[in-house]
């Protein structure tokens, strides 16, 4: 299969070199970057298998056209509440299937928009498949399925400074931490301040117990559309130190998020003195989903714990679901957009290929 890497330069892409480097079905890899010459430089060190090129991801023709060279796009372009309905359109004019780590409340109402083109076209989105969400979805899914009666669903994740992330990501950070974002409470949307919602959560180690906030990760609104029968959807995230957190919410306060030019420039700046915060040993990621439901009118819990590195936590979703797409084993559904808990409707072959990879889940 000939696999096209958007964004193929970005610190969350750097664990899928080695995956797609190492994969007997792999044909071609093509880095398609911003930075054209850094693509092409880490291309030539990856080997014959990898090509290196310049793409701007907003060119839709461009990218559209390579896209169209390719068997399947994993897209790690962000932020994703500015590219990635743009670049799923791409994928539906190209007629070529797409998984992206998408992780944005609103990056994915928008794409959600797509859902009848990509059906008229044949054409598979796969948005959302990196840790959280992704990794959290496809946890909520298998404890909707075995919960008896499942009506509340609590997703929590914690960064740990120590992490290498890029410039887009501490974008999105900025982006989730700043304005409003929806949650689900009684069965309907409602809107909440994000950094609000504060709960002590127990996490694996390295991080254990950390505060977490209302985030605008898409959980919240995902699985309330994908999960019939929910009264409540929670998503809750944070970062350890848990300081970081207060230092965003100030700066939001001060109105510094407003726009995506200013959140843009700011996470150039922050991406250049992140070790500033650096926290000795927290170099892991965590999450944490826990499902409620009733029997003999008791409540009964399950919970799901996750650890990793959180590149390797955010890409191994995507990169499991990229190969499930160009082996057929989505071809009995129709084209539409999908999020990982609508797609995945039995999880446990693919939970069991994450864990075969190195996914630390354990079930409580």
């Amino acid at each position: 299969m000939k696999v096209l890497l958007l964004g193929g330069c970005a610190d969350m892409a750097v664990p899928a070199w080695r995956l797609l480097a190492a994969d007997k079905d792999v044909e071609h890899v093509t880095l398609a970057d911003l930075n054209g010459p850094k693509a092409e430089e880490k291309a030539k060190e990856l080997g014959a298998k990898f090509g290196g090129v310049a793409c701007d991801a907003n060119d839709a023709e461009g990218v559209a056209a390579l896209m169209r060279e390719h068997d399947v796009t994993m897209c790690y372009v962000g932020p994703f509440y500015f590219f990635e309905k743009k670049l799923a359109q791409c994928a539906i004019n190209a007629g070529k299937p797409y998984v992206s780590i998408s992780d944005d409340y609103d990056a994915y109402l928008d794409v959600i928009t797509l859902e009848e083109d990509a059906k008229k076209a044949g054409v598979k989105i796969l948005t959302g498949f990196g840790n959280s969400p992704g990794l959290t979805q496809i946890l909520a899914r298998k404890g909707y399925n075995e919960v008896p009666n499942p009506t509340r669903i609590s997703v929590n994740w914690c960064a740990g400074s120590d992490e290498s992330v890029g410039a887009s990501n501490l974008t999105h950070l900025f982006h989730i931490f700043n304005g409003t974002t929806l949650q689900w409470f009684n069965g309907r949307e409602v809107r909440v301040k994000t950094g609000t919602g504060k709960k002590k959560v127990e996490f694996p180690a390295p991080i254990g117990k950390n505060c977490v906030f209302y985030t605008g990760h898409a959980e919240s609104v995902s699985l309330p559309r994908n999960l019939p029968g929910l009264k409540e959807v929670t998503l809750h995230g944070g970062t350890k130190p848990a300081y970081i957190v207060t230092l965003v919410k100030i700066m939001s306060a001060l109105g510094m998020f407003k726009t995506h030019k200013r959140r843009t420039a700011l996470a150039k700046f922050f991406h250049h003195i992140e070790g500033w915060f650096s926290s000795k040993g927290i170099d892991k990621s965590v999450g944490r989903v826990e499902v409620y439901g009733e029997k003999d009118g008791k409540t009964v819990c399950r919970a799901f714990l996750y650890v990793g590195h959180i590149a390797d936590i955010t890409t191994l979703p995507a990169y499991v679901a990229a190969k499930w797409l160009c082996a057929g084993k989505f071809d009995d559904l129709p084209g539409g957009v999908y999020a990982a808990e609508r797609i995945l409707t039995h999880p446990d072959p693919f939970l069991a290929e994450l864990r075969a990879l190195g996914v630390e889940i354990t079930e409580a």
